[in-house]
């Protein structure tokens, strides 16, 4: 189980030491437990139960499951193949679209990549055209993060945007003047930026990392 949690610790990216501040447990405890391999006591399982409540603590006992509570399908499997070393998913960008649905299968998985600086990016995809040169060039592969829910953005940062009309477009995103509309906005400025319905958003991911090829 001790290892179970470490993986859990290096995944969230919080320190030994701030877990240990965040369950109220003494200096070094957890520590020591993660390098002597012994597990810990039932009454610090509540406390982490209370502390992090996306943690699923039957796979923290067992290792059966997912690590995260509620996950299912493609991309918890993508989360614990990056786990247990087999890295992110690179995904085609027209797969954009069904990535997490229970249609999605392996066949769409071109490679996994271990990139340790992207623990939180679901995908990896292919930039594709130069509409955000010299941010990103065709070719260059950008690390994504899946927000749940759709209509949150925040402002000037850039996304991959599955839109219903014109497929995946990425595109840093800012306030539209038109109600209940986005602006889209290309840092190559040969591109005009352009209103799109929030309606017609099916899938938002944001971009947190790049990796250029020469």
């Amino acid at each position: 189980m001790i290892s179970r949690l470490n993986q859990f610790l290096e995944y969230q990216g919080i320190s030994v030491r701030h877990f240990e501040q965040l369950i109220s447990a003494s200096n070094g405890m957890i520590r020591k437990a993660i390098t002597n391999n012994t597990d810990i006591q039932s009454k610090w399982i509540v406390k982490i139960i209370d502390n992090f409540p996306t943690l699923n603590i039957e796979w923290l006992l067992t290792g059966k499951g997912n690590m995260l509570r509620g996950e299912t399908g493609p991309i918890a499997a993508a989360k614990e193949a990056s786990i247990r070393g087999k890295g992110i998913p690179l995904i085609p960008i027209t797969a954009f679209a069904g990535f997490g649905s229970q249609a999605f299968h392996d066949l769409q998985i071109e490679h996994y990549y271990e990139v340790p600086e992207f623990k939180q990016a679901d995908f990896l995809m292919r930039i594709k055209g130069n509409s955000m040169y010299p941010k990103y060039s065709s070719g260059d592969i950008v690390a994504c993060a899946i927000i749940e829910e759709t209509l949150f953005f925040q402002w000037n940062k850039i996304y991959a945007i599955y839109t219903k009309s014109q497929g995946v477009l990425v595109k840093r995103v800012k306030p539209s003047k038109i109600k209940d509309h986005i602006l889209l906005v290309s840092d190559n400025t040969q591109y005009d930026p352009f209103d799109v319905p929030v309606t017609d958003i099916a899938k938002i991911a944001l971009i947190i990392g790049v990796i250029r090829v020469e």
